[in-house]
């Protein structure tokens, strides 16, 4: 997880990629300029394919070519900027993380940056030596064929941007990237709870005394909880014997000073502290790194906006509710996320704050439901979504949640729907869904 932790930071970045492309571009340098030195000996004859010349041709393409380039590579900053804006004003704020981890914006900008590099380097390395001036043919032909390959890449970069602020491919995007964190938090490290193998206090007396006589940890600074390394937590606890109580989880805002954990025995709250600072990340912004209902809220984000009376876009609503219908059907019967983590003992050494499957439900239906007050076609494309989910629940108490919100988003039509017909439309995808779970319809529709 720590991996999956450093991988996200590292993405979510303009300045990685093109560094590594840069240090690419000067590892070519220096092996065309040592083949071009190797020439310049009379060590070997250059082929027919190599560019050939004067030192001052060579100073004149080089110069036209970085010129290019670099009046590019602006040009390509300047439609990154635009993007981001439009993002931000359209999408939302939250949404440009989205937009600067994209791995084509950022090979893009690498592939200039490290085009313009080479060739000033080339163009630099051209002066006199023992036998006349040296003019590195290899690496002019080489700049030739990057300043090709760039051509190549900024019809790429046009197609991808075109196609990256597309709506629907926006909230895709987003979808997969919730459907991998839910992937990993379906796998979350530790030691689900094992009866059999318990020992010591239970996990309700443990809850009790900590909550009376527990050792306070505070939050050594402001902002969302990113991440937390359990499996570190739990061999810390182990080694002091102790028991640490998160009550807080990736995703939710702390406060300096305020209790970022509990501990058991309280004399080892000094211990826990040290290493609790290097067992979380606390940051400006909330991740999908552990927080899975980031990403709903981001569909939801969008959802909204779609909704609201300047926007006025009822589709992007309906595609977003298509999108989290998705998601949830992936989590539906499998979301046991591990609150409780043992040691290889089966001792209890941490307990932490977990989303609960009715929890993830709420996120993704209550605000589009509230949002879509008297529209009648995202209350239906609510219902199918949770007729899909309710096909992929086996469990009676996760059922239940998912006919709340359908309750939910019946008796709103009742109340905010003003034509009869309209009422009609949705109160059928309404009992459909309860004749899916066996169940008569709750409410009727009356004139």
């Amino acid at each position: 997880m720590i991996s999956e932790w450093r991988r996200e930071a590292l993405r979510t970045n303009l300045w990685l990629v093109p560094t590594i492309e840069v240090l690419a571009a000067v590892a070519l340098f220096t092996a065309t300029f040592a083949l071009d030195r190797a020439v310049y000996d009379g060590d070997f004859s250059l082929s027919s394919w190599v560019i050939s010349g004067t030192a001052d041709a060579a100073r004149q393409i080089l110069t036209a070519i970085a010129a290019a380039v670099i009046t590019v590579v602006g040009i390509v900053f300047s439609i990154t900027i635009v993007t981001l804006t439009l993002a931000s004003t359209q999408f939302g704020p939250r949404m440009l993380r989205n937009f600067i981890r994209d791995r084509g914006t950022q090979i893009t900008l690498g592939t200039f940056v490290a085009t313009f590099v080479y060739d000033v380097l080339t163009l630099v390395s051209i002066g006199p030596g023992d036998h006349g001036d040296l003019v590195p043919h290899i690496s002019i032909t080489v700049s030739f064929a990057l300043a090709v390959i760039d051509l190549g890449v900024l019809i790429y970069f046009i197609n991808h941007i075109a196609t990256q602020i597309q709506l629907p491919q926006v909230i895709a995007g987003i979808a997969e990237d919730l459907a991998k964190s839910v992937a990993v938090q379906r796998g979350t490290p530790g030691r689900p709870e094992q009866p059999a193998a318990e020992h010591g206090p239970s996990l309700a007396n443990l809850l009790a005394t900590m909550e009376e006589l527990g050792g306070v940890v505070p939050t050594p600074s402001s902002g969302y909880l990113q991440f937390v390394r359990h499996q570190s937590l739990v061999r810390i606890a182990a080694r002091l014997d102790a028991v640490i109580h998160l009550p807080y989880r990736p995703g939710h805002f702390l406060v300096q000073g305020h209790p970022l954990a509990v501990v058991w025995p309280p004399e080892a709250a000094a211990q826990v502290a040290y290493h609790l600072q290097r067992a979380q990340l606390t940051g400006p912004h909330r991740t999908l790194t552990q927080d899975v209902s980031f990403g709903i809220d981001q569909l939801v984000e969008i959802a909204i906006r779609a909704l609201s009376p300047a926007v006025n876009d009822t589709f992007t609503a309906m595609t977003c509710i298509d999108w989290l219908g998705d998601s949830l059907c992936k989590i539906a019967g499998v979301w046991h996320p591990v609150g409780v983590h043992r040691d290889q003992r089966g001792d209890i050494r941490v307990i932490s704050d977990q989303v609960s499957y009715d929890r993830l439900v709420q996120r993704a239906f209550e605000k589009i439901r509230q949002a879509g007050v008297g529209m009648p076609a995202v209350m239906i494309r609510q219902l199918d979504a949770l007729a899909k989910i309710m096909e992929q629940t086996r469990d009676s108490e996760q059922s239940q949640v998912l006919l709340d919100q359908a309750a939910m988003i019946q008796r709103a039509n009742l109340a905010t729907v003003p034509e009869e017909s309209d009422r009609a439309d949705v109160e059928r995808r309404y009992n459909a869904l309860l004749a899916q779970r066996g169940e008569q319809p709750r409410v009727s529709l009356q004139g």
